[in-house]
């Protein structure tokens, strides 16, 4: 092994040997001694002009002394940048003062900055999030269009649908009866019941109660067949609250709707919380121990009895009062929207309150009894003053004491929670609302920016739709609106709800300039927000059109609610109604449902009116000619631009534009000439609707000229196509010479005449030149072949009608030779082929 080594460093060694050069010295230093004296050496070196030099120059030309800079930067203290300029001394104590508020304001700039910058990246991630999901939504929506392309049922349809359920589609059906009743509510000029039905949840549920507790909707309303009582008698809610909403919001109206809204969704929350005391005494009768008085305080005692009484002892923070929770006890009547009972109890108690709290329950009652729930200055400074002095920093105060002094004298509303009493998402809400002031801390408005400020989600949780309710109760109805349509599973609630909205008058439209193709709600620096009611209805009915146009047609006529809207909002609002309209009859299926849809005529020739003529008042026509203008006759043009040419011949007669009519008639039956018929189902349509049509037209002597004239000749020179196709060229040849459109007389005269007369001709019978010159053509070259090969004719008759044929054929020739450029050369070589065949 040592031999192995050996060997193996000698050979190393030799691998440079001849590199070794005797004159140069061995190095035997470290690396560190290397770099060492490569510095030295490096600093011995003249300075030479570097970049820097060449900087300093071109600097010294602009005033800039680099060198003075360089000097200043390096000679800087940066352990000073944060201490006085100038030195404090130890007894300075108001310039250090000075010198401590100033880094305070430093510091908290430039956390405030640090703040608002990860609440701006925050909130911007949250809007990118819900931009996504709105994005995603729509698109599904829009795949979902293509199932108008299925000749479905409406149910199949929702049922087949990625999104729509079997649930889903029941609601819909439901709330499809609600509307229509809504419709022909307004139709007698009679209010209609509540709006909002068949609820898919609870919280569904309590959205719209909170809308009837705003409104003030009757629970129901007299039958129909009681008509003349009910119009007497029962207010009518439709657009009632119109001016207030959309008027000056520091009028005295908006404030008292202001004031309205939250009493009903105070109200609102106190049904709710009722329905939920209840149900938990059933649900824990033992522990309640409810017995045989079924009074509301009663009920009260059994809920404090199951919520504070535990271990046989109440709560620590819950005083007793002549034996019983008496604070808590009147505040959950409070609560629950039993006042008056809770003004009975504590009159009952008044001995032992008074000797707890003097004047108590004076103040109690004039606050119960008061109409707007608001005190006189007096008496509030004396509630403030015992708030104060004994409540406010004490460690035992019973909280829904405090919580009853707070709610009588308005205390500190800028602090918003009270233990123990605002215990959940409902109560808090209940107790701001409660606390609400107009004349005071914003009012409404002020408790709307702090839930604003707070957002959707300190609200949303598992269950979809809180927001909305938070939304509703404080006056915001169309952010409430795009709320709910921002999911899916609640976008059947969000468009109900916002007709029910729009009905009562508490819905702003956005003018169409601000109207934005992603979301229906629009959200303005300077305006209140608005929600565009058309992109809302017509985003849902387009699941449906097609199959239920008269459904769809409902909502459409919801859409005019908003017609009464100043600057010009409410004329949009019916244009896009209009246009609606005639979308849906665009896309709706043909057939008896679509002239139910829009009128018609019967056998004998008189004209019904269909559902959108009938709901005209609802679109705000005024009479036919606008109905006729505005509907029948654009609904007519867009049908032709979508080749739907028999419905917009029907809409056009309907509108009693006859002349239009007959037009389109003639233009339909020139674009089907060219089609074989056996293929052509949308040419027998157009043909069977010309012939009856022009028939009626004829008896009632209606659009006579130039183009009825066209019209006729068409339908001849279909039928000649037809008898030439049957195998009969003789009846079609006879055909043909009856539309007088071709001279076959050998009148060279006559002839030349005609070519120049062509052009005058109706543009559908010279774009169907090509068509009906070979039809002649043909006809003349299959009777001359069957006139030269029959045996069943003598000889000189045989040369009579051949000669006859040539004749025919050559006035044909020479009238195309005339007009030769204006076919293609194969039609003009195929005549000319023919023609030889014929004279031989």
């Amino acid at each position: 092994m040592s031999s192995d080594l050996s060997s193996l460093l000698n050979s190393s060694r030799a691998l440079n040997a001849h590199l070794s050069k005797p004159d140069l010295p061995t190095v035997n230093l470290s690396l560190d001694q290397i770099e060492a004296q490569s510095r030295r050496l490096v600093s011995r070196q003249p300075a030479a002009a570097t970049d820097a030099d060449r900087a300093n120059y071109l600097l010294a030309q602009a005033h800039v002394d680099a060198p003075a800079l360089a000097s200043s930067i390096a000679h800087l203290n940066t352990s000073t940048t944060f201490s006085p300029l100038q030195p404090l001394q130890d007894t300075d104590v108001a310039g250090y003062l000075r010198h401590a508020h100033e880094q305070n304001l430093i510091s908290t700039i430039e956390e405030g900055r640090r703040e608002t910058q990860e609440a701006f990246y925050s909130l911007l991630e949250r809007g990118a999030e819900k931009t996504g999901r709105r994005r995603k939504g729509g698109c599904s929506r829009n795949l979902e269009g293509d199932l108008w392309r299925r000749p479905f049922t409406r149910e199949q349809t929702l049922l087949t649908g990625p999104s729509l359920t079997l649930q889903m589609q029941s609601k819909m059906m439901a709330y499809d009866r609600t509307i229509c009743e809504l419709n022909a509510a307004r139709l007698r000029g009679m209010a209609a019941a509540n709006l909002s039905q068949d609820p898919s949840s609870t919280q569904m549920a309590f959205n719209c109660q909170i809308l009837v507790k705003i409104t003030g909707e009757p629970p129901a309303l007299p039958p129909v067949e009681h008509a003349g009582a009910h119009i007497l008698n029962t207010p009518l809610f439709e657009r009632k609250y119109a001016r207030a909403y959309l008027g000056d919001p520091e009028s005295r109206e908006a404030a008292s709707l202001r004031a309205q809204i939250a009493k009903g969704g105070r109200e609102a929350l106190e049904d709710q919380f009722w329905d939920i005391i209840e149900r938990g005494i059933q649900a824990r009768a033992v522990e309640a121990r409810l017995g045989g008085d079924p009074s509301v305080a009663n009920k009260i005692r059994a809920f404090l009895g199951v919520k504070y009484y535990k271990n046989g002892q109440w709560e620590d923070h819950i005083e007793i009062v002549a034996g019983q929770p008496l604070w808590a006890k009147l505040f959950y009547l409070v609560r629950t929207g039993h006042a008056r009972e809770a003004l009975d109890e504590a009159l009952r108690c008044q001995a032992a309150i008074e000797h707890r709290e003097p004047s108590f329950v004076s103040h109690f009652r004039s606050w119960i009894e008061s109409p707007d729930r608001r005190l006189s200055k007096s008496h509030r400074d004396y509630l403030q003053s015992v708030y104060n002095a004994h409540m406010l920093h004490a460690a035992t105060t019973d909280p829904f004491k405090l919580a009853l002094y707070k709610l009588m004298g308005r205390l500190e509303p800028s602090r918003r929670s009270v233990p123990h009493v605002t215990a959940t998402t409902e109560d808090w809400l209940w107790f701001q609302l409660a606390m609400v002031d107009e004349e005071e801390e914003g009012g409404l408005r002020g408790l709307t920016e702090v839930l604003l400020s707070y957002g959707e989600h300190h609200f949303e949780g598992n269950k979809k739709g809180v927001w909305a309710s938070v939304l509703l109760m404080c006056g915001q109805f169309e952010r409430a609106v795009a709320a709910l349509w921002e999911h899916p599973e609640t976008e059947v609630e969000a468009v109900h709800l916002a007709i029910a909205l729009a009905y009562h008058g508490l819905l702003r439209v956005p003018p169409r300039a601000e109207t934005s193709d992603l979301s229906p709600l629009t959200i303005s620096p300077v305006h209140p927000p608005a929600l565009s009611l058309s992109t809302l209805i017509w985003r849902y009915v387009r699941q449906f059109v097609k199959m239920d146009a008269k459904e769809a047609l409902q909502y459409v006529y919801c859409v005019c609610l908003a017609a009464d809207q100043g600057n010009g909002v409410g004329n949009e609002a019916l244009e896009s109604a209009w246009e609606l309209v005639r979308r849906i009859i665009v896309l709706a299926h043909s057939g008896p449902a679509w002239d139910e849809l829009v009128g018609g005529f019967r056998p004998e020739g008189t004209k019904f009116n269909g559902i959108v003529e009938q709901g005209a008042p609802l679109l705000h026509l005024q009479n036919t000619t606008q109905y006729n203008n505005q509907i029948l006759i654009r609904a007519a043009r867009e049908c032709e631009e979508n080749d739907r040419i028999p419905e917009a011949i029907k809409l056009y007669s309907l509108a009693g534009d006859y002349a239009t009519v007959i037009a389109c008639l003639a233009q339909a039956l020139g674009n089907t000439l060219s089609l074989p018929m056996a293929e052509n189902e949308k040419g027998k349509t157009v043909e069977k609707t010309a012939i009856e049509i022009l028939k009626h037209y004829e008896r009632m002597n209606r659009a006579v000229g130039k183009e009825r004239e066209a019209a006729v000749r068409l339908l001849r020179v279909r039928e000649a196509i037809n008898a030439k196709n049957a195998g009969r060229p003789d009846v079609a040849l006879d055909i043909m010479e009856s539309t007088d459109l071709i001279p076959l007389d050998g009148d060279v005269a006559k002839i030349t005449r005609r070519a120049e007369e062509f052009k005058d001709l109706h543009d559908a019978l010279q774009r169907n030149l090509q068509i009906y010159l070979p039809l002649t053509m043909d006809c003349l070259a299959a009777l001359h072949q069957s006139i030269k090969t029959s045996s069943a004719i003598t000889e000189a008759t045989r040369q009579m009608s051949l000669t006859t044929l040539r004749k025919k054929a050559r006035s044909l020739m020479v009238f195309a030779g005339i007009l030769k450029y204006r076919m293609s050369p194969d039609v003009y070589s195929y005549l000319a082929r023919l023609d030889v065949e014929i004279s031989l």
